[in-house]
């Protein structure tokens, strides 16, 4: 039996959908523009950090040991999410052995950053 190709009238659906998304999404970003007030003052142009008062240049330079943290938590937080699904596939049996090897090398490279990173003193909060 061949199936009916698609056509237009069987996208009417997702092109409902669209103009609707997109007919919230104008009427959510319009309204407060249209209805909001517009009191421009000093106070609200200033940088707010925190409740601090700033002070100095607000584009000063950060120490690298800030980016590397940074780097460092998204490496292990991505290690995280690769564990979820791996989980999931041992529940296979065709794919278990596979599963379990490429998880291995996944988590010896990481271990192996990881202990570069230790290494180069990027832990080192001192």
């Amino acid at each position: 039996m061949n199936e009916a190709a698609n056509t237009p009238v069987d996208f009417l659906p997702l092109l409902i959908m669209v103009l609707v998304a997109l007919g919230i999404a104008g009427v959510v970003i319009g309204l407060p523009m249209l209805l909001g007030p517009r009191n421009s003052t000093k106070t609200k142009g200033e940088a707010y950090e925190s409740g601090i008062i700033p002070f100095g240049d607000t584009r000063r330079r950060f120490p690298v040991q800030y980016y590397l943290t940074a780097v460092l938590f998204i490496i292990f937080d991505i290690e995280v999410v690769f564990l979820y699904p791996w989980v999931a596939t041992l529940q296979n049996d065709s794919v278990k052995l596979r599963a379990f090897w490429a998880m291995g090398l996944f988590l010896g490279l990481l271990i192996l950053g990881f202990l570069y990173e230790w290494r180069k003193g990027a832990l080192d909060w001192d």
